[in-house]
């Protein structure tokens, strides 16, 4: 972690990506106190497959679209 003043982050814009990959995590404070925290994106997640899902629902024996008409009719 690497604390900065706000002058010193407007200065360093250009090389904050860099500098915020080597630390890991930056403060930022004014006036000695921190006013915010910058930290890095975690990438790598993967959006979850609903195929198990899919495959563990059992199967209905009449269609959605009779149960829906038959809902919608019963109104």
């Amino acid at each position: 972690m690497r604390s900065l003043t706000i002058r010193e982050v407007r200065a360093a814009l250009a090389r904050l990506e860099p500098l915020l990959a080597e630390e890991g995590e930056i403060v930022v404070t004014r006036h000695g106190k921190p006013v915010a925290r910058l930290l890095p994106i975690r990438r790598g997640k993967r959006m979850p497959s609903h195929a198990d899902l899919r495959t563990a629902m059992p199967r209905l024996k009449t269609g959605s679209e009779v149960l829906i008409r038959a809902d919608r009719d019963g109104r």
